[in-house]
């Protein structure tokens, strides 16, 4: 036994010996590990001028965040998150003195904020209250009802604010948080994962809605309508917007625009007071098993068009009817909302490469954007300088909007900032109905009665929901 034990020292000296011989005569290695982030692809490439002046909101262009913790985030954030009071103190609106809170976003340290259009809407009288309990009072630069957002202003310099992040980068699983006012308990910070990206809960109204929002399970209640979604750097990746509830409180289910949308509209707002939609001048569908088979696809990745427009865009650049759209300006589109969102982001007369499948075979085109408000070739160019002149674009009711309102006018498209239109506290959706005591049912008739109106021009007419007539008065 004894032998055996002095075998066993024997071999284990001889083992450390030898280590000791192999570190002694071979080089020590050293192992360092490079972690590379890849920046996300610009979506504004070539559409920021590097000479633009003014309170543009810069967006930052990053993969998605790593740190899985909130608390410095956090501590950024709700310095730019603020609560909105919005009252209706106008005496020919149809709820005297009501009273809606939310929240903002504050996204230029000279003090642009943007917020929910549901927030704002029906309002004339803007109280901001920021998080060091400060308070202005605020101007309505713009609203925009197809992606439910608008746009504030206060006059104040050196404001904490937030920067735009890039919402192609988010990534399905993430953390994310809401920072917001629910209830009015200020400063509120919750926090989620994104659950699902390009959701379309069908709750905007119009022909030209966008809703591709960013879903989450972080919590959101009401008052945190128009508040900041983030990442956990505290990058501005989505404006809180809706939930789907039974209770009227949150059950799970919270929903904001991305932020790369959300960046297109506000610059729109900022600079015309009102968005320039751009549209490629096609009616698109959902890919079905039927269709793929049809075509004789692999797949149901893209998005079937069902119909173009003659004389728009995507006619000239030769896309038809039965075309298959998978990618726009490289990005792969597999839903309606998805494209809809990626063409909101471009302004009319910007080009877009379309790649799309045609009995099997890849094709590519390039689409000029067209203005979804803009007039047809045929419209007098004289007309339309004179509508914006006063202020405002005009269009014929839509023969759904016919059978819908019941009654015949013209639609309001849209109100210039600083205009003579504007002056007259009329907002867009009116719907004119008489011009001077005399009857119009189409654009081109109440263009020429308001050329021939005189030193004075009233207007008759009404919204939608509403049953009274309301009168405009203004000297073009």
């Amino acid at each position: 036994m004894k032998q055996v034990g002095l075998v066993a020292l024997s071999s284990v000296l001889s083992a450390l010996l030898a280590v000791g011989i192999y570190h002694f005569l071979v080089p020590r290695q050293e192992v360092i590990i490079h972690e590379t982030v890849m920046p996300a692809k610009n979506p504004y490439e070539g559409m920021l001028s590097a000479s633009e002046k003014g309170p543009s909101p810069a967006p930052s262009f990053f993969g998605s965040s790593a740190p899985t913790s909130f608390t410095e985030a956090a501590e950024e954030v709700i310095t730019a998150v603020v609560n909105i009071k919005a009252e209706n103190r106008h005496w020919l609106r149809r709820y005297h003195g009501g009273i809606s809170t939310g929240s903002g976003v504050i996204i230029s340290p000279d003090g642009y904020v943007v917020t929910n259009n549901h927030v704002v809407e029906e309002a004339d009288d803007f109280e901001i209250t920021m998080n060091d309990k400060r308070e202005f009072k605020a101007k309505l630069i713009g609203t925009d009802p197809s992606t439910d957002l608008a746009l504030l202003k206060i006059e104040a310099t050196e404001l904490p604010h937030l920067q735009f992040g890039n919402s192609d980068s988010v990534r399905v699983g993430e953390w994310v948080m809401a920072v917001g006012n629910p209830f009015n308990l200020e400063s509120t910070v919750t926090a989620g994962i994104v659950s699902a990206k390009g959701r379309n809960i069908d709750i905007l109204e119009g022909d030209y809605s966008i809703e591709s929002f960013i879903q989450t399970d972080a919590a959101v209640n009401p008052g945190n309508s128009g508040g900041a979604l983030v990442n956990t750097r505290g990058d501005l990746i989505g404006i809180n917007t809706a939930i789907i509830t039974r209770s009227g409180r949150y059950e799970g289910y919270s929903f904001a625009v991305p932020s790369n949308l959300a960046y297109k509209v506000v610059r729109d707002l900022r600079d015309f007071g009102k968005v320039k939609r751009g549209v490629l001048g096609v009616g698109i569908e959902e890919l079905t098993s039927e269709l793929v088979k049809e075509l004789g696809m692999s797949s149901a990745d893209g998005i079937y068009i069902n119909r173009v427009t003659s004389d728009g865009g995507a006619f000239k650049a030769g896309i038809r009817r039965g075309d298959v759209i998978i990618r726009v300006n490289g990005y792969k589109v597999g839903t309606m909302p998805e494209l809809q969102e990626l063409v909101a982001r471009y302004r009319p007369g910007n080009k877009l490469i379309v790649e799309y499948f045609r009995a099997g075979k890849l094709q590519k085109a390039e689409v000029t954007l067209q203005d979804a408000f803009a007039s047809s070739p045929s419209e007098n160019t004289e007309e339309e300088s004179f509508l914006q002149t006063l202020g405002f674009e005009l269009r014929d009711l839509s023969e759904e909007e016919l059978t819908r309102l019941g009654k015949p006018g013209v639609y309001v498209a849209s109100i210039f900032r600083f205009s003579t239109i504007e002056e007259t506290q009329m907002e867009p959706g009116y719907v004119i109905t008489h011009i001077n005591s005399k009857r119009v049912k189409t654009k081109s008739e109440a263009i020429q009665l308001m050329q021939k109106g005189g030193a004075e021009i009233v207007l008759d007419g009404y919204y939608e929901g509403y049953t009274d007539t309301y009168t405009y008065t203004f000297r073009p």
